[in-house]
């Protein structure tokens, strides 16, 4: 039986009269994303038709989840936010403080020592607060949601950009930062600027060694990594129905990086299999019986172009499989002479080191069968294996059943190490190197997400490939980059030349899903006994302390801390990796702000003018200079900023610092998100061209700070060095309520000022 089984009975007997009704106040046929919208609106049913893209709105989520490095601060804040309990359903995952490094008994081992004190603050306050908790070892998050609480309809939040992998099973499941969830948690509505709608007709059908994976590299590939920024992707079509409930989850999942707000497919038989056989079979018959409401009115898929904003048809039978990266998710090219061609003129090393098969978005029972149908091959004709091969699976179900079953059995038999069911080296948890930004340059495969520089295993020099399992699998035993399993044979240990035959794997466990542990404990019902304790010397957990509101005064004589150049994400900002430890604790964490990002005028990272002194320091180092003198500072940026992870903690990090601004090209949505939260402003220039007049000494004035108001661009005056002065205009997004976050000096501050009335 289904957790929350009520709360979605009672949502699916709420949908037909709150579709009707924004039918009605539309006016046309509704998509599946617009039905799942309107019928999660806070005030519950329309009373107006949306403006994509323009009108602000308030949700009702169903649920929230949330990973144990985000969790933290997301808890510390609900901690001040006045309430007993969650409003809603929620959970706690702990994936992401496990290092990969000998194996999953002795890596479990480690990590439930080294973060004991994370894990167990985290614990107690989901018993205090009535939030489901999950431990470590459990599975990845999102892996879990799918298994456990994902359901067709329904809207989803959670506190990690990734959260989007639930839209596999029909949802509406969006990440964001931890002050969301505080909102939501608190019975506060959720706010979400109505998203525009990419439309994706797939045809044909995946067959071979193409997979749902070569699907998200190749939209990937079209829309670039800032194409979805503010917009749900809905796929449809034959070729979406014929994928299987976790193929889907893959695409949604690598939907957050081309930006997306979220994806989803419509509900179809394949979702209703994987309900049944994850012993959900509740949700598969109630939602049977508003099967017609849990996908588009059929005049939509019908004309496609007259009700989505962008419309993308892929054929699934001419689709192969494709390989994305280095150091973006959405450079794509062909597996085999393709990659010859582009390794050699880019100098990309050919030699693979290791292949990686998991992470939150192709860690299912059938993504780990398909892959070891080509470990099987590779024993069968005596193929050697080239690379090191390295195993996550999403959860312990997963990694019970494939175990029953003898998959892990055929990798353990080419030496791949089975680790964790934890995220791994997919967050840079991984202990590959002593001394990684020293380590060598070298190309590794793997089925994760992201590719960012640094980002599995620290070393800037590592090129990494995203892939799918099968693809992964295949490269890792052939050792090189541009190998083709299509049209490619090897060399096995008797001399001949052999080829692996397509991929095969089964959709679901044909023996069922089993599993003796899974890793859950439910929060007392009456959790008010329960203490909190979180000590004043810790270096792992800080109780926060409210952000004071910045007035005018304080945005006058604003240095510029630094101009990032190029492409500037959240690991950029604050990094995972090792850092992950200090995610609860505001100020160590705050030591690793924006050292990852390029400085404009040097092209160095970590490494920019301190004005006070003319000295060059460290990022953290230079801001912390500014703070102790009372100085605000700003942050110039490109395109895309704040690129890829929900981390809020690259919002709150350069808040506590003292950073007031941050003013670039083009914003990430959940980060843009993130800095109004903590009471920032996140400005774009109204003129591109305005970037390249900032220069490394610049003071900034904002002039007409007093009257901030919806709509009106916030005009700034920059003292150059020698004197001079110049006026740019800079556009903001912030509406009234944004604007009140703003004043109050971050949006905690309004909820525990409404809270106390």
């Amino acid at each position: 039986m289904a957790f929350d089984i009520d709360m979605i009975k009672g949502h699916y007997a709420r949908m037909a009269e709150r579709i009707e009704k924004a039918r009605e106040i539309t006016g046309k046929p509704l998509t599946l994303s617009e039905k799942i919208l309107y019928a999660h609106l806070w005030d519950g049913k329309a009373d107006k038709a949306f403006v994509r893209g323009k009108d602000y709105v308030d949700f009702a989520p169903d649920r929230i989840a949330c990973q144990d490095a985000t969790a933290q601060m997301a808890l510390l804040q609900f901690m001040q936010a006045g309430k007993a309990k969650v409003a809603v359903p929620t959970t706690v995952h702990c994936d992401h403080l496990i290092q990969a490094k000998s194996g999953a008994a002795e890596d479990l081992r480690t990590a439930n020592s080294t973060s004991a004190e994370v894990f167990n603050f985290l614990e107690s306050v989901s018993n205090k607060y009535g939030i489901g908790f999950w431990k470590p070892g459990a599975g990845i998050i999102h892996q879990v949601v799918l298994e456990n609480y994902a359901f067709p309809g329904g809207m989803m939040i959670g506190t990690d950009s990734h959260t989007v992998n639930a839209g596999g099973l029909g949802m509406v499941a969006i990440g964001v930062g931890g002050a969301d969830a505080v909102d939501v948690m608190a019975g506060m509505p959720w706010e979400l600027k109505f998203p525009k709608l990419i439309g994706v007709k797939l045809t044909g059908k995946v067959s071979g060694w193409t997979a749902p994976k070569d699907v998200i590299l190749k939209v990937a590939e079209i829309l670039t990594a800032k194409g979805g920024t503010g917009a749900i992707v809905e796929y449809f079509g034959p070729g979406a129905t014929a994928l299987s409930c976790t193929g889907k989850g893959t695409i949604c999942n690598m939907g957050a990086e081309i930006g997306a707000t979220t994806s989803t497919f419509g509900y179809d038989d394949s979702m209703e299999r994987y309900l049944r056989a994850t012993e959900r079979a509740d949700i598969a018959d109630a939602a049977n019986e508003v099967r017609a409401h849990l996908t588009a009115d059929a005049e939509v898929y019908e004309n496609p172009e007259q009700y989505f904003d962008q419309l993308i048809e892929i054929d699934l039978s001419k689709l192969g499989p494709l390989l994305n990266g280095p150091f973006t998710p959405d450079l794509s090219t062909s597996v085999g002479s393709d990659m010859t061609e582009k390794a050699t003129s880019n100098e990309w090393p050919i030699d693979v080191e290791w292949g990686l098969i998991g992470s939150c978005t192709n860690s299912s029972y059938e993504d780990l069968s398909r892959a070891s149908s080509i470990a099987q091959q590779a024993l069968d004709k005596g193929i050697k294996m080239k690379a090191e091969l390295g195993i996550n699976p999403g959860s312990e179900q997963v990694r019970y059943t494939a175990e029953r079953d003898g998959i892990l059995e055929v990798f353990e038999k080419l030496d791949a190490r089975i680790f964790t069911n934890a995220c791994g080296p997919c967050i840079g948890q991984w202990a590959r190197y002593k001394d990684p930004k020293n380590a060598p340059k070298n190309s590794i495969v793997h089925s994760f997400n992201r590719n960012f520089a640094k980002r599995a295993d620290g070393n800037p020099n590592t090129h990494a490939f995203v892939a799918s399992p099968e693809i992964t699998a295949a490269i890792a035993i052939a050792g090189r980059l541009d190998f083709n399993p299509i049209t490619d044979a090897l060399i096995n240990e008797n001399g001949e030349e052999v080829m692996f035959d397509e991929p095969t794997g089964w959709e679901l466990p044909p023996k069922g899903f089993a599993v003796e542990d899974a890793g859950y404990l439910a929060p007392k019902e009456d959790g008010s006994d329960v203490e909190v304790v979180v000590s004043p010397t810790s270096e792992r957990l800080q109780l926060l302390t409210p952000f004071v509101p910045m007035k005018a005064a304080d945005l006058q004589g604003v240095k510029l801390l630094i101009k990032a150049f190029g492409k500037c994400t959240t690991d950029h900002i604050s990094m995972a990796g090792p850092w992950l430890r200090y995610r609860g604790h505001l100020d160590n964490i705050a030591n690793n702000t924006l050292i990852g990002a390029v400085n404009a005028f040097n092209k160095k990272t970590n490494f920019v003018k301190n004005q006070l002194t003319g000295e060059y320091g460290g990022v953290p180092d230079v801001q912390r200079s500014y703070k102790a003198k009372g100085i605000r500072s700003i942050v110039v940026g490109d395109h895309n900023y704040g690129e890829g992870s929900s981390r809020e903690h690259a919002a709150m990090q350069p808040r506590h610092l003292g950073v007031a601004a941050v003013l670039v090209k083009s914003f990430a949505r959940i980060h843009e998100t993130n800095l109004k939260k903590q009471g920032m402003l996140g400005l774009t220039f109204a003129n591109e061209a305005d970037y390249d007049r900032i220069q490394e000494d610049d003071t900034f004035n904002f002039i007409d700070i007093d009257a901030f108001a919806p709509g009106k661009p916030l005009t700034i005056e920059i003292v150059h060095a020698d004197g001079s002065k110049e006026e740019i205009s800079a556009n903001h997004t912030y509406n009234q309520s944004q604007i009140d976050w703003f004043n109050e000096g971050s949006a905690l501050n309004v909820i525990k000022k409404e809270n106390a009335i």
